[in-house]
């Protein structure tokens, strides 16, 4: 498994990207805060694609890091949930205007017919940029 520096980044922006940019990570978070407390199999299931090594070391880096919270049921077989802490209910409201901007980003993307003024503006923002 590989770890992660330790040593705190003298920008605090850089070391939140440092772990929420890794891949699946925000995945990860968006399915634990729209679906509540899941555990690991179902988890797994929802994230389509992501392989059981690279959620659990997620997994492992997020609690670490306070985002997400384990709890271990000594069950036969064992129950491991996980589900979002407080720090992450911070970072949730962040997701859902994600959500809201994905969203909209979605419908302006679908195609449809095109506009003489649509076409206007797209050539308006590429003189501009």
């Amino acid at each position: 498994m590989r770890r992660y520096a330790q040593s705190p980044s003298p920008c605090p922006m850089a070391g939140l990207l440092e772990v929420l940019t890794r891949p699946w990570t925000m995945h990860i978070l968006w399915a634990l805060s729209t679906s509540g407390p899941t555990r690991f199999g179902a988890l797994r299931r929802q994230i389509e694609g992501i392989s059981s090594r690279v959620l659990t070391e997620r997994l492992r880096l997020l609690e670490q890091k306070g985002f997400v919270y384990r709890d271990y049921e000594p069950t036969i077989p064992p129950s491991v949930t996980y589900g979002i802490t407080k720090r992450m209910k911070d970072i949730q409201k962040v997701l859902g205007e994600l959500d809201q901007l994905a969203r909209k980003w979605q419908q302006e993307d679908v195609p449809g017919p095109r506009t003489k003024s649509m076409d206007q503006r797209e050539g308006e923002a590429t003189s501009a940029g």
